[in-house]
């Protein structure tokens, strides 16, 4: 039997998670929370000794491809629609640091 959620749980599991919860929002919170928790209480009542644990549910395979190399863009080509170059590099607006 899962712990039961009441307000104050939820507000310290708000607290926890850094979120600021209005009492109407907490109180809605305990509710899913009391939900979810009967449901896994409800899939704790199934038979799985003879269920091969699994990371999926389905079979997954990489279907990245291989790397092969091909043509590069030339400077010129990769530069041609940047507003602003210099030389070979794309120049940007400083961000970070000092603004001089």
């Amino acid at each position: 039997m899962s712990p039961k959620i009441d307000f104050d749980l939820t507000r310290h599991i708000g607290l926890l998670s850094r979120l600021e919860l209005s009492d109407d929002e907490v109180q809605a919170l305990a509710d899913h929370l009391a939900h979810i928790l009967q449901y896994v209480d409800k899939l704790q009542e199934l038979d799985t000794d003879n269920v091969e644990p699994m990371a999926h549910a389905v079979a997954i395979h990489n279907v990245l491809a291989d790397d092969v190399i091909g043509q590069s863009l030339t400077p010129d080509a990769a530069l041609a629609n940047a507003p602003q170059r210099d030389g070979d590099f794309f120049k940007v607006p400083k961000v970070i640091g000092d603004s001089q």
